[in-house]
């Protein structure tokens, strides 16, 4: 049967009852939803996305295909056959807008679930396609089919129901993303979803009014033109589907395209001419944009590799300083424990010496019965050995204390001279008994206060000098004191006391000294001179002297030739 208003297909091709907007419409909506589908599908063919995008611009241009070809075909068999196709690419089209939307929220596949209800609500438009209760009859004299009314609205409802659903997904993924996905979903929902209901609103009232609904229906085929828009934003903007090149690459194309197809209505020469120009330039300027796209594109790549190597060797460096912080917290806990242990010990060493010592005295001194040359001799070497033990759990008392913070410091204005020369007076007989000298040798300048701790700068004073004259077998030993205001890398910042213990003694060997004030360090010539050393003195001199503010240091001219002990505090 032929329509009777359009008998002759060259009237309708050209004829101005059918405006050309209607061509231009459909054919540039169909070139950008396919240009757009292919392109992404060809860069991304592995992603689930790419693909869903590929099907929807498949069904758009078939839907709009035979939608173009019922408003400029005549032939009422035709426009029956390919009119019943509308329901099956609409609801395909609901569909997988809405698979689309949830895998490129979720960034996942749909549940199985979700795909077989989508099943069952998809199979009544196949069960009834071929059916009257899918087209009913054929208007000639409108040149259009009476859809079933059922059949109609339950796809129409199918799409209304996808576009809500739709909706919901988008803002659950809103809610729950970073803000730069945020900003992506509400690009991608807007064009989406105006996509569908102008695709549902414009396809329901066309259905309801046949004669010129294609005034309508044009608001569907802009808004996929819209949504494809809004796309490549998102793949410019946002580099979506992982493609960086789509966007310069689909807008040449898409002029090129649009170009080129004006030769088939132009009919004037000298536009053909003006045409064949633009198409020209076009294809020239669209191969210099795409090639500096790639430029840019390859320079950036180069610069996110080397910010991503360089993000991962500073996660590298955090994740190795973490463990270190770690390890550093566990060795401070064991040091602590250590400590302790140390502490108690030493507590408990302590009673037994002091027994010894108190016994062995008495014995010498003949308190039990009078001794002869031999048994005073084997007990003076038990007294010896015994004052041994007592210096070594001292030391590892002071030690312990000091490292857990239980010592506290009592600051006072002192007079560093008459600690010296009490040190002297208590260890001169001992000096004497070697044949070695001690003096104090005395400043002609005035010696100011220091503020410090008098009993312990007194210890770590007796310490060194103690030291100085256990490692010195001929000459002796001296303290010399000034006001030193000196300003080099060993020197305290400010004027300060200097406090030097020389001896004539062994010296100590250069590169020996930067461990001499460690925890159980002791020179190769010390440990040879006095074997029964505890190697904590000088570390406890070195706490003591860091306690009050100050510094200590060695220095030696090396073997045979002294060494001077240097304490520097800084003056009140």
């Amino acid at each position: 049967m032929i329509c009777p208003s359009y008998s002759d297909p060259i009237y309708f091709l050209f004829s101005t009852d059918v405006p050309a907007l209607l061509y231009y419409s459909h054919f540039t909506a169909i070139g950008i939803s396919l240009l757009l589908g292919f392109f992404v599908f060809l860069k991304n063919r592995q992603s689930l996305e790419a693909k869903i995008l590929f099907l929807i611009s498949i069904c758009f241009s078939f839907w709009a295909f035979i939608n173009l070809i019922t408003w400029t075909n005549n032939e009422s068999s035709l426009i029956m056959f390919v009119w019943s196709f509308f329901g099956l690419f609409f609801s395909l089209i609901c569909i997988l807008s809405f698979y689309f939307a949830y895998v490129f929220v979720n960034k996942k596949d749909l549940p199985m679930k979700i795909k077989i209800l989508l099943a069952l609500m998809f199979f009544p438009i196949i069960l009834f396609l071929p059916t009257r209760y899918a087209l009913m009859k054929f208007h000639t004299s409108l040149c259009g089919v009476e859809e079933g009314f059922y059949y109609t609205n339950y796809y129409y409802i199918l799409g209304l129901i996808i576009f809500f659903w739709n909706l919901i997904i988008l803002s659950k993924g809103y809610l729950k993303s970073d803000y730069n996905f945020r900003k992506q979903i509400l690009i991608f929902g807007t064009g989406i979803e105006l996509f569908l209901l102008s695709f549902f609103s414009s396809g329901y009232i066309a259905s309801l009014f046949l004669e010129n609904s294609y005034n309508v229906e044009f608001v569907g085929l802009f808004f996929m033109t819209f949504f494809m828009g809004m796309l490549t934003y998102m793949i410019v903007r946002f580099k979506t589907f992982n493609i960086k090149l789509i966007g310069a690459e689909a807008l040449v194309v898409s002029l090129f395209i649009l170009v080129a197809a004006q030769f088939a209505f132009i009919r004037n020469p000298i536009n053909m001419i003006l045409n064949g120009v633009a198409l020209f330039l076009i294809t020239i300027f669209g191969y210099i944009l795409i090639r500096g796209v790639k430029r840019e594109i390859a320079q950036k790549e180069a610069l996110a590799i080397a910010n991503e190597e360089i993000s991962e060797r500073k996660d590298q460096l955090q994740k190795i300083s973490d463990h270190l912080a770690i390890a550093n917290d566990k060795l401070k806990e064991l040091d602590t424990a250590k400590t302790e242990f140390v502490s108690i010990v030493a507590h408990q060493l302590q009673g037994p010496p002091t027994t010894v010592k108190g016994y062995s005295t008495l014995l010498l001194e003949g308190s039990y019965g009078e001794i002869n040359a031999e048994q005073k001799d084997v007990l003076q070497k038990i007294f010896n050995a015994n004052e041994q033990q007592i210096e070594f759990v001292n030391d590892l008392l002071s030690v312990s204390r000091l490292e857990s913070g239980r010592v506290m410091f009592d600051f006072d204005n002192c007079q560093i001279q008459e600690i010296c020369q009490e040190v002297i007076d208590n260890l001169f007989i001992k000096a004497k008994d070697k044949g070695l000298y001690l003096e104090l040798i005395k400043s002609d300048e005035l010696i100011p206060e220091v503020k410090i701790d008098r009993a312990k700068i007194k210890e770590a004073i007796t310490n060194l000098v103690d030291n100085a004259v256990k490692y010195t077998k001929r000459g002796g030993v001296n303290i010399s004191l000034q006001v030193c205001s000196l300003k080099n890398d060993k020197c305290l910042p400010n004027n300060h006391l200097r406090i030097t213990v020389s001896d004539t003694g062994i010296g100590i060997p250069a590169d020996e000294m930067p461990r001499m004030f460690s925890k159980f360090s002791r020179g190769k010539d010390v440990k040879r001179l006095n074997a029964g050393g505890t190697g904590l003195g000088l570390y406890v001199v070195k706490m003591i002297v860091e306690g009050n503010k100050g510094q200590v240091w060695i220095e030696s001219d090396g073997n045979n030739k002294g060494s001077r002990f240097i304490i520097e505090l800084p003056i009140a």
